[in-house]
């Protein structure tokens, strides 16, 4: 078999650590043989520790190369920081259950829907601390919060060890799925001194469009980098989000100054925590800056408007690596007659367009159309088409 890391793509950033891409080929000089995996244990993955593997094992969430000891498990939790002192926001763990946690030791097969993925080289097996986990990561321990109720359901141990993961599984979205290292390479062929990331996990709207834009006024490039794990169950499907990206990056956006390509983790609904999270990630993939907005990877009313840009002030510049720009709340005024923020609108709300999601779900049920203030119609159209089973 080959054994493949993630490699350099840009002199100007360091490559990103990770666990070990090991291909399915056979290849003549090592010894690893694919039958030395029968006779080990397997452990079958939920969809949201198969995508922490593929994101520990292409280097996304480096300098991680496995699913986190107890050590860096606490002090994430109550440092936002590994160990080591090292930046880091949010527990990456392999939950598992007590009788789990005891039978499994050494390597262990990692299985998605019955097939094998990858493996753990298992260190560790630790109790979990899902109260204070809850408290310190999202903020409150109330079940109705998604990622909450998330953590509460899984097993009540954790697994730790270096991973390795067979094949990267581009899904969906084969001709977007790229890992950190073939992002570097495509920044890099095209000359990209400076790029910037935008996490979404929802359709982009007008206000969205006008913080790309006032970004690539900054910078060479714009890296559209959606998430497309596992979200809750009332958000927009990644397919139907991934047709809405491209028709808006075909007809409103220059082709060589950017990158529509998916982001695979899973969504925690951690607001500060994630916004960090998702800054980090970002950087292994060769990005300079990360928008973070209102509300970023909020849910409800758990966080406070701009927390998620606040909580930047614990780590230093130089520890993040990573430019943050930070925008207030954006929205189209009918004075103004244009896309605006509270910075640069005089106007009080009554001028103001601002749909709720409720509110655009609603219209989009009833197929009516949405202001061309609030998005393009090729992205209504899209919407529309999902919404009443058109699409």
């Amino acid at each position: 078999m080959t054994i493949l890391l993630p490699h350099l793509a840009s002199s100007a950033l360091p490559a990103p650590l990770g666990g070990t891409l090991v291909s399915r080929l056979r290849h003549p000089g090592l010894d690893f043989d694919p039958a030395e995996l029968a006779g080990l244990p397997r452990l079958a993955l939920s969809d949201r520790s198969a995508a922490d593997l593929e994101m520990l094992a292409t280097g996304a969430y480096s300098p991680l190369t496995g699913f986190v000891g107890e050590a860096d498990y606490l002090s994430v939790i109550e440092r936002l920081r590994l160990a080591d002192g090292t930046p880091w926001s949010v527990p990456i763990t392999l939950p598992v259950s007590r009788e789990d946690a005891a039978r499994l030791r050494g390597r262990v097969v990692l299985t998605v829907a019955g097939q094998d993925v990858g493996w753990i080289d298992v260190q560790e097996a630790y109790e979990a601390r899902k109260a204070l986990e809850a408290r310190e990561v999202y903020r409150t321990e109330d079940e109705a919060h998604p990622g909450v109720a998330a953590l509460y359901a899984q097993g009540d141990y954790n697994l730790a060890g270096e991973v390795a993961l067979f094949d990267v599984p581009r899904g969906a979205f084969p001709g977007h799925h790229r890992t950190p290292a073939e992002v570097r390479t495509v920044i890099e062929a095209r000359g990209w001194r400076s790029t910037v990331a935008f996490q979404t996990r929802n359709p982009i709207h007008r206000a969205h469009e006008y913080l790309q834009k006032v970004a690539l006024e900054l910078v060479d490039g714009l890296l559209l980098h959606p998430l497309v794990g596992t979200t809750k169950g009332d958000d927009v499907p990644a397919d139907t989000r991934v047709k809405a990206y491209e028709v808006l990056l075909a007809g409103y956006y220059p082709q060589a100054r950017t990158l529509l390509s998916v982001y695979p983790a899973a969504m925690r609904y951690a607001g500060p925590r994630e916004a960090i999270l998702h800054a980090l990630s970002r950087r292994n993939y060769g990005v300079t800056h990360f928008i973070v907005g209102r509300d970023h990877a909020g849910v409800g009313s758990y966080y406070g408007t701009y927390d998620a840009q606040e909580i930047f002030s614990a780590y230093s510049a130089e520890e993040l690596g990573v430019q943050i720009l930070k925008f207030e709340h954006t929205f189209y005024c009918n004075s103004c007659g244009q896309l605006v923020s509270p910075r640069t609108c005089p106007h009080d709300s009554s001028h103001h367009l601002v749909l709720s999601g409720t509110k655009v779900r609603e219209k989009l049920r009833a197929g009516e159309d949405l202001p061309a203030e609030f998005t393009r119609p090729e992205v209504a159209e899209v919407l529309r088409a999902a919404y009443t089973g058109r699409a």
